[in-house]
């Protein structure tokens, strides 16, 4: 137990001193996110708060994980240094879709094959339960960089995705500890610490955003975590700790940047557009439409993903397919009263 707290409290005291350093130095550089049209800041912000989030959890990661449980951290870390590597390039100097895909399926890749974090059952949705090596893997790599763009996506608002990762980690940190995965617990509370820290300068006003940097390394811990948590409950049967319906708990915990790009991407086909097409459609937007602050909608939206969570672990007896399609009813009515809402007071101003 004392190797998590440490890590929480390093992670969390590297990233508190290194952020001041690193708005001094962006703004001595000019290296700052500037207000626009689809911004929802009205000031100049430095945008690289991922750079000490990514230095106290690996620092941590190394720092406190006992060297007999390190097994496949390795490949982990590896991973983690090439989103690293590509959130700075693109948060410096913003580099091509293409490009930025490709450093992502790559470490993807390296987590699947090396790492072994692949998902090998359906767990009896839609009737399958055994996936066959070649479709585990491509479903495998494609969840990983769904989740990875759908936290990139979700950062648009102060200390959403900070919360939403905080919030993540911290319940499946707490159930691979008790499974006594002390590797993967690490991971998720060093994390907690770094995030934490970053959320002290990120609340309204903030003095700096996380940038890609901080966003795709969220997303990419939070996808190792999510699949880890699912897989492993194909060894757990008989644990307290096992859950009934494991992949449909993933969906509740994942279900705020799951459902919002899910969205955002089909309505923008709807209209015509590329999925991929930038604008002010994404929940938070909403949100901030209806007139709250950066974190009021922030918390609004915390407030139900924790609801979402606490629903799927009590109707957990309804099975998979069931509850993930409940959950996912209850985001859509959800969305479209936000969207009504939204649109009743934007005509009003």
């Amino acid at each position: 137990m004392y190797e998590i707290i440490l890590a929480f409290i390093t992670s969390f005291a590297l990233t508190f001193v290194a952020i001041p350093s690193i708005i001094h130095i962006a703004r001595k550089k000019n290296l700052v996110d500037e207000p626009g049209e689809r911004r929802s800041h009205v000031v100049s912000t430095p945008s690289l708060g991922g750079i000490a989030i990514f230095a106290g959890m690996l620092f941590s990661i190394i720092m406190w994980t006992p060297f007999n449980y390190f097994g496949d951290l390795q490949y982990i870390l590896c991973a983690f240094i090439i989103i690293f590597l590509i959130g700075v390039k693109d948060d410096l100097d913003p580099i091509s879709p293409t490009r930025k895909f490709l450093g992502e399926l790559l470490a993807a890749i390296i987590l699947v094959f090396k790492a072994n974090i692949k998902l090998t059952s359906f767990y009896g949705i839609f009737g399958i339960y055994n996936i066959p090596g070649l479709a585990s893997i491509i479903l495998s790599v494609f969840t990983i960089i769904v989740i990875i763009n759908a936290f990139n996506l979700i950062d648009g608002i102060n200390g959403l995705s900070a919360s939403i990762g905080i919030l993540i980690s911290l319940i499946l940190g707490i159930w691979f500890y008790n499974i006594e995965r002390l590797e993967i617990a690490i991971i998720a509370f060093s994390l907690i610490g770094s995030t934490f820290a970053f959320l002290r300068y990120n609340i309204t006003p903030a003095k700096i955003f996380m940038g890609d940097t901080g966003s795709l390394l969220l997303g990419m811990v939070c996808s190792i975590l999510a699949i880890l948590f699912i897989e492993l409950h194909r060894t757990l049967p008989d644990s307290a700790y096992y859950f009934k319906a494991a992949p449909s708990f993933a969906v509740a915990i994942l279900i705020l940047p799951l459902f919002d790009t899910l969205r955002v991407f089909t309505l923008r086909i709807l209209k015509g557009k590329s999925p991929f097409h930038a604008d002010r459609t994404h929940i938070h937007h909403l949100l901030l439409d209806t007139g709250l602050s950066h974190m009021q909608a922030t918390s609004v939206l915390i407030v139900f993903n924790i609801l979402f969570i606490f629903l799927a672990f009590k109707l957990q007896n309804l099975g998979n397919f069931n509850l993930i399609l409940l959950l996912l009813t209850i985001a859509i009515l959800l969305s479209f009263g936000l969207s009504r809402l939204s649109r009743r007071k934007t005509i009003g101003q």
